[in-house]
Formats: structure tokens, C-alpha cells, sequence
């Protein structure tokens, strides 16, 4: 498992980025992807309106950006850090890049696919299974989305 230490850094990396996204008219997530060593590989906000793109999501485009570098599409030993908890696509992907870990924040009860409505990285029917953190910051993320959905409504 990823040194907690370093688990904390990304996570105030992420909520970063997440920042950012919500500066941008985005849904306010981030998310930073370690490589073995505790390093950023990669790292991305949503950008779903940005791009036009249903899948832009910040996991997503961390993961293809890491891919692409490394030339593989196995990120095994990678720790992916996000803001919210995955959603199914998200889970989903993570588990198809044979990602070790997930930490995550927030936890979402309308979209969570990482135990708060399925629990895809850890699905003993897959071929491959993920280890979860849960609830790294998640006041702060929480607070982030709080925020911003708040804002839209006015």
C-alpha cells in the first residue's frame, strides 16, 4: 500500500486541481495518479464540458495520459487519488488498468461505484481487484462540491 504521507500530497494535489475544474465550469473533481515510487505519473480535473466528451472525466483522462507515456495499458502498482469516489466508468477503468489502489474523498450515494453503490474494484467476479481507501480529505471534497452545486442553483 502507498505510503500515507504520500496518499495526503496527492490528495492536496487533487483538491487542487478540482479547484480548477470548478473555476472552469466544471464538476470540481481532481484527480492525481502515482506510479510505484510515489511520483505523479499524471494528473487531471474533469473536463467533460471543456471537451464535449462524456468520458473527460478526471480519473479517465489521468489514466490515458499515463498510459500513453508509458506505452502500456497496464498501470499496475499505480495509485490512482480522486477527489469523489469513481463512478461505474471510472471503477471500471481502473480495474481494466490493473490499478493496485484507489484513494478517494468523498464518498458519492448517487454515482459511488467504489462501495458507496457497487463496489467494482473489489468485484471477486472480475479478473482483477483494486484496494480501496475511502474518505482521504473528504470534508474538503465534500465541502468543494457543496459549493459549487450551490452556486449553480442561484
Amino acid at each position: 500500500m502507498m505510503n500515507s504521507d504520500r496518499i495526503s500530497g496527492a490528495m492536496e494535489r487533487a483538491l487542487g486541481l478540482a479547484e480548477q475544474a470548478a473555476e472552469a465550469g466544471e464538476v470540481p473533481i481532481g484527480a492525481v495518479l502515482l506510479d510505484a515510487g510515489g511520483e505523479i505519473a499524471a494528473e487531471d480535473f474533469n473536463r467533460t464540458v471543456q471537451l464535449s466528451d462524456p468520458t473527460a472525466h478526471a480519473e479517465i483522462l489521468a489514466l490515458r495520459k499515463t498510459a500513453r507515456a508509458l506505452g502500456d495499458w497496464r498501470l499496475t502498482d499505480h495509485t490512482l487519488v480522486v477527489t469523489l469516489e469513481p463512478c461505474p466508468m471510472c471503477a471500471g477503468a481502473a480495474v481494466w488498468a490493473r490499478i493496485g489502489h484507489i484513494a478517494y474523498g468523498a464518498a458519492d450515494p448517487k454515482a459511488g461505484a467504489a462501495w458507496s453503490l457497487y463496489n467494482i474494484p473489489q468485484d471477486p467476479r472480475l479478473n482483477h481487484r483494486v484496494e480501496l481507501t475511502a474518505g482521504v480529505m473528504a470534508d474538503a471534497s465534500a465541502e468543494l462540491l457543496r459549493s459549487f452545486f450551490q452556486a449553480r442553483r442561484r
